[in-house]
């Protein structure tokens, strides 16, 4: 393996907004071209960039050219495509959720072994600093005991009605869109997974009966509870708060990080002091991370077994509030 991972798009998705500029920009990383299966519109966005552009999936599989494929298919479509991907001998950063079912995750999962390749789920906001930090402060005890910890983010699409995500498809609705942000980094910063959650949602009709604007309870061991509130049907919001024994930790726009510094607040006795963390592209810290570990200087920050037992979440929030009822879920296995 060369020092450079070679990269290809599979799909012209609003997120490469985000995520093309990030692989131009990565160290260690080429882009080599996007695919769509409308022509057109692959030409269009390999222009934009100054790319190849393939006019269909297979052809850019089939190049040998490229090293490693970002996937940001709609949600239903990943566990097709992400397969058909570790079959062509590439390594595949999938856009989260990574799957709808934890079955398919599993699959995938042997796949990559079997194939050899490195397989990653798309949560770019680990990769800030940021994030590092807020678990250091935790594993210090600057807050003492986590207590609990609390989730938001939303926003309305709710007029988008041509929007993958409103197309009532598996994967859809609030849940898979922005839930999984909550619940990943739950269960990230917690550092333990869940024994039961529930859900309470919005449905709507208009977007194909899916959950719209959602809250979730997400029960982890030692009584402590992790709820959230994710919508796709709410006015713009984004944060975290982790509440200790002693003090609290308060994240703004974790998900939508902004470029510039950004700061963390820890509250201790009504007192607040901000931390600061100097600015970071979570997009291109992403990408940079990922090709290290196709060179193999360093481990995924979230490895496959990390996105099996967040599918797992996800699809017993769907069934909790689809039934209206809490789902426990059974103690995890080793990997």
């Amino acid at each position: 393996m060369s020092a450079t991972v070679r990269w290809g798009v599979l799909g012209v998705a609003g997120i490469t907004e985000a995520m093309v500029p990030a692989l131009l920009a990565a160290e260690g990383a080429e882009l080599i071209g996007i695919a769509s299966r409308r022509r057109a519109k692959a030409e269009a966005a390999a222009e934009r960039y100054g790319v190849e552009a393939f006019g269909d999936y297979d052809a850019l599989l089939a190049d040998p050219r490229i090293d490693a494929v970002y996937l940001p298919v709609p949600n239903a479509q990943h566990a097709h495509w992400a397969e058909r991907v570790i079959r062509a001998g590439k390594h595949l950063l999938c856009e989260k959720p990574f799957t709808v079912t934890e079955a398919e995750a599993r699959h995938l999962a042997a796949l990559a072994d079997e194939h050899r390749v490195l397989v990653a789920e798309a949560f770019m906001y680990a990769h800030h600093p940021r994030i590092a930090a807020v678990r250091d402060l935790i594993s210090s005890g600057r807050i003492g005991t986590v207590r609990a910890l609390h989730t938001v983010f939303t926003f309305d699409a709710s007029d988008e009605l041509d929007h993958s995500g409103f197309q009532g498809a598996p994967g859809s609705g609030a849940v898979y869109d922005v839930g999984c942000y909550a619940i990943h980094a739950s269960r990230y910063l917690l550092g333990a997974e869940p024994t039961a959650v529930t859900a309470h949602a919005a449905a709507s009709a208009v977007h194909g009966d899916i959950d719209m604007s959602t809250a979730l309870l997400l029960e982890f061991p030692d009584g402590v509870g992790a709820t959230a509130q994710v919508s796709m049907w709410s006015a713009d919001d984004d944060r975290i708060e982790i509440t200790g024994s002693r003090g609290r930790l308060t994240i703004p726009h974790p998900f939508l990080c902004p470029s510039g510094e950004v700061d963390i607040v820890l509250t201790i006795d009504e007192q607040a002091e901000r931390i600061v963390v100097p600015g970071a592209d979570s997009y291109v810290a992403q990408v940079e991370r990922f090709g290290a570990a196709v060179r193999g200087e360093a481990e995924l920050l979230h490895p496959l077994a990390d996105a099996i037992q967040g599918a797992r979440v996800l699809e017993a929030a769907t069934a909790s509030w689809r039934q209206g009822e809490r789902v426990a879920l059974a103690p995890v296995s080793a990997e």
